[in-house]
């Protein structure tokens, strides 16, 4: 089975497949049964069901800072 990465609200992430401004860094705006990215480049935001995102996911990049 495969390790699932640990990613949380306000993560930037780096996806598999780059966006079409040429960027693949997303900052995660949502969190729920569907999860809602933001692309750091051209602030296009998209919604993908949990498993689509996960299963496009490639790393966290930066998490985002506790209070």
């Amino acid at each position: 089975m495969a390790q699932s990465i640990e990613y949380g609200l306000g993560d930037l992430v780096e996806m598999k497949k780059p966006h079409a401004c040429g960027t693949n860094a997303w900052v995660v705006n949502r969190l729920g049964a569907d999860i809602k990215i933001t692309c750091s480049n051209c602030n296009r935001t998209i919604m993908l069901t949990r498993f689509n995102f996960e299963k496009r996911l490639k790393k966290v990049l930066k998490k985002a800072e506790e209070d």
